[in-house]
């Protein structure tokens, strides 16, 4: 027998925990099990006014960036809005349902300033990779560095043939 949906009255009160909604193997999970946070907003003090409305909390900022970073989101616009709606998201920057996300435009102007000029970003990635070492993920034996040119003629009509090969490569195209 095939079942139809009943209209009912709306509940009053809802039980959501965001948690049990972030699967276990979510990369986000993983992340979130290195990030310190702690002392980023001791750092930022000094650029903040000690007046005015409150801020934005910075940490937020920063797992946003993060999620950015991680997820691929290159536009401060699409990531608030990214953030707004998954729930993933909402859960590692610790929003929960009613949580507001910061305005693209507040979210960029701290980004370009305070962070920039606190050199917050390369204290918290100085600080992960040291974490990273401590827990074994990383060994910081050596690296390697590819800086190939590879020539691209993605448009045969505008594109300039051969400027970018070296001369002995030139001959095989």
């Amino acid at each position: 027998m095939m079942g139809e949906r009943t209209v009912a009255q709306e509940a009053l009160f809802y039980s959501f925990n965001v948690e049990r909604h972030v699967p276990a193997g979510h990369l986000l999970r993983s992340i979130d099990r290195f990030v310190d946070l702690s002392g980023i907003r001791e750092h930022l003090r000094p650029y903040y006014s000690k007046t005015g409305r409150p801020s934005i909390d910075p940490e937020l900022m920063i797992r946003m960036l993060l999620i950015g970073y991680c997820m691929g989101i290159r536009s401060e616009r699409r990531l608030c809005n990214e953030v707004h709606l998954n729930l993933a998201y909402r859960w590692f920057c610790r929003l929960g349902l009613e949580g507001d996300v910061p305005d693209h435009s507040t979210f960029s102007k701290n980004r370009h300033g305070r962070f920039r000029d606190s050199d917050l970003l390369r204290t918290l990635f100085e600080t992960t990779v040291k974490r990273c070492i401590l827990e074994g993920l990383v060994g910081g034996e050596g690296f390697a560095v590819d800086a190939s040119l590879i020539a691209a003629d993605a448009n045969r009509q505008r594109g300039v043939r051969n400027a970018l090969l070296s001369p002995h490569v030139r001959g095989r195209t």
